[in-house]
């Protein structure tokens, strides 16, 4: 029985006035509920995410957020039934629906995970820092802080979870709150997510709400402080750009729209290679996935002109063999567009498409289907065209039908195969299938700049390939041109659309203070207890011992390479240094380093550091030769507290330092390096 889907504003589950738009089963064409946001405020809504929910997740380290998409992912995935269920409503295939529900807790899950790469405070430290003055006492540094805003996801209907898990992850890890508006159509399985959501409790009050239905007003309401995000078709994502308080607030406004992407054989693929049926199965899964309805899919499909007819009939016998119907039956492969609303729009595209090519395999009016009714479901054979004039029938680079509809054309040579793409003005995704470097080098150098991803896809990557359509968290999504402009997740880049970047400058023991993260030639923290003697809750950032000398002789240097085997010339005191950059024997840098660790480690007792698991950043920058003597300033640089992965687990935290290397002369330094540690923790 149909049913009003409620959205969740306020902190609260509210139905709108009114009866609102109808939503149906896509398979069945029953009515499954109706959606409506009439009579909600939007000015309210957008308030409280950025009254309750803003400094709830602003108070939060990346850690904190870091475990929170954890936990709601771990929740999400206890439900998985429920959301498949809902989704089979959708004409979404098991296959569809993996990809939707659990690749968007999977995005959960990667962002949960890249917490790792920020440190346990609110904000963070942006690329280099950048020292301002002869003596160092004067630098200049970039600091991401969350904005004070909300950040507003208005998706389409495709992907009604993935495209939200998405986006909030990176919100939510960034320190906004979220106001989402999923595409009407499917928005009932979005509302089945974010039931769950709300429901585990895991999210602090404001920092997620649904609005089921139009948005109506609601980026009339928009502030500087506020990120728009939008998925959907590039006309109306251009008309919600152009909102005059958009523009007037100067709100960062991230589109990912739809656009022509396409796939490319290269010239040397034949028949009888691997790479011939990877390049067939690649297209038939872009087709039909989803039925075609993916922002990612191959619109167009570019081959050499002599190998034209056989892609054709090797295309057509692959559609040929794809089971179309009912999604809850296991034979099915293809299942439905998302309503009848779409089924019309891409039959009309599809006759725009059919003055500039030829329909070669399917039909516009029929499809054999399995347990199901045609006149109901909202189905449609895939449809395979033909344009054999690619530079002279342009509506193939212009027009978008979004379902499982793709265009063969021919390229005669290189340049064709480079030039063809770039008339669709602006891709999320191209793929190159090719086993020749050569080939793959100079598509990806002649066409990137058109797209937003390019898939170089072969023999050697093909079976753990994720595929032409996948994006994924820790790669950018977007394109430019027709494709938005924009760019979403990408890793630690994602995160950063929500913070505002900032430069700062004063002394290094002020953006010590300031960062949380000791930066060289700041005041350091001497009360004569050895950093590694102290457990993680109290080290200090800054905590800082300065080390004896050491003075190395020609003895230890001969030593070491005996014992590493390393006797490259420079370390032999036999060598003619004549025409070298060196005046006799000098360290090895790596003995040099071993040294430090021998003046700065506190050895011969059992102290709360567990281990030393890595060295970053690690420069020899002066040479040493026998008779110099070294010292170390070792500062404690960065702390991560770690959680504990069961009970048998030992407390612990990463702390990173800072190893300074200097000789008798104090400046420049011999070297520099980043340490890290596991140090142990009280409770």
């Amino acid at each position: 029985m149909a049913h009003k889907l409620e959205n969740y504003v306020l902190g609260n589950w509210i139905a709108g006035d009114g009866d609102g738009q109808a939503l149906y089963n896509a398979v069945t064409g029953d009515t499954l509920a109706y959606a409506t946001t009439k009579g909600l405020n939007n000015v309210d809504i957008l308030n409280y995410a950025r009254k309750v929910g803003n400094p709830a997740l602003r108070k939060m380290t990346f850690q904190d957020r870091g475990l929170m998409l954890k936990a709601l992912a771990l929740h999400l995935q206890k439900h998985l039934d429920k959301f498949y269920t809902t989704s089979y409503q959708t004409g979404a295939t098991k296959a569809d629906s993996w990809v939707d529900i659990e690749g968007g807790i999977g995005n959960l899950f990667a962002n949960a995970s890249l917490r790792r790469k920020f440190p346990d405070t609110s904000y963070c430290l942006d690329g280099e820092a950048h020292i301002l003055s002869k003596k160092g006492s004067f630098m200049g540094h970039h600091l991401l802080i969350p904005k004070e805003g909300v950040a507003v996801h208005i998706n389409a209907f495709n992907f009604p979870v993935w495209g939200m898990l998405e986006k909030i992850a990176v919100n939510l890890l960034a320190g906004m709150p979220a106001v989402v508006k999923p595409a009407t159509v499917t928005s009932f399985l979005a509302e089945a997510v974010v039931r769950e959501i709300i429901a585990s409790g895991i999210l602090p009050a404001g920092a997620l709400q649904l609005l089921c239905g139009s948005a109506g007003d609601l980026l009339d309401h928009t502030m500087s402080q506020d990120v728009v995000t939008f998925t959907g078709s590039a006309s109306t994502g251009l008309m919600l750009k152009s909102n005059k308080t958009i523009l007037a607030e100067n709100v960062p406004f991230n589109m990912e729209a739809d656009s022509l992407n396409s796939i490319v054989l290269g010239a040397d693929v034949t028949p009888d290679m691997p790479e011939w049926d990877i390049f067939v199965k690649e297209v038939r899964k872009e087709m039909t996935t989803k039925c075609g309805q993916k922002c990612t899919a191959v619109r167009r499909i570019f081959v050499p002109e002599n190998r034209l007819e056989e892609m054709q009939a090797a295309l057509s016998k692959a559609l040929a063999q794809t089971v179309i119907g009912n999604p809850l039956n296991e034979k099915v492969r293809m299942g439905s567009l998302a309503g009848k609303t779409q089924q019309s729009e891409v039959k009309m595209q599809v006759q725009k498409l059919l003055t500039a090519s030829q329909l070669v395999y399917g039909s516009m009016n029929s499809v054999e289907l399995i347990d199901a009714d045609a006149t109901k479901g909202s189905f449609m054979s895939p449809l395979l065209m033909l344009n054999e004039h690619p530079f002279d029938a342009v509506a193939t680079h212009e027009v978008e039908a979004f379902g499982p509809v793709s265009t063969l054309m021919p390229y005669k040579n290189m340049d064709e195969a480079i030039a063809l793409p770039k008339l669709g003005k602006g891709s999320l995704c191209s793929t190159i299938v090719t086993a020749d470097p050569k080939i793959a080098t100079d598509y990806v150098i002649g066409a990137g700049m058109y797209h937003g991803r390019v898939l170089v896809l072969n023999n050697e990557c093909a079976k753990e390939s994720t595929g032409h359509g996948s994006p994924l968290p820790l790669l950018v999504h977007g394109g430019p041109g027709r494709a938005g402009g924009g760019e979403e997740m990408g890793g630690m880049r994602g995160v950063k659309h929500y913070m505002q970047r900032l430069a700062i400058q004063g002394s290094p023991s002020m953006v010590t203070a300031i960062s949380g993260q000791y930066q060289q030639n700041a005041k350091g923290n001497v009360d004569g207890i050895h950093p590694f003697k102290k457990m993680f809750e109290d080290l200090k950032i800054g905590d800082q011992i300065v080390t004896e000398k050491r003075v190395i002789t020609s003895e230890d240097i001969d030593k070491f390479a005996d014992l590493s085997g390393d006797h490259f010339y420079a370390h032999m005191k036999d060598t003619n240094f004549e025409d070298t950059m060196f005046t006799h024997q000098v360290a090895h840098g790596y003995f040099i380093m071993s040294v430090a660790a021998g003046l700065f480690v506190d050895s011969y007792h059992i102290n709360p550091v567990l281990l030393n698991y890595g060295i970053d950043e690690l420069r020899f920058t002066k040479p040493v030769y026998p008779g110099t003597s070294v010292y170390v300033r070792f500062s404690c640089k960065e702390k991560i507290q770690q959680e504990t992965k069961d009970e048998n687990d030992i407390p612990k935290g990463i702390v990173k330092w800072l190893v300074e290397i200097f000789d008798e002369t104090d400046e420049p330094l011999v070297g520099i390096a980043t340490i890290l540690t596991m140090v142990k923790m009280k409770a």
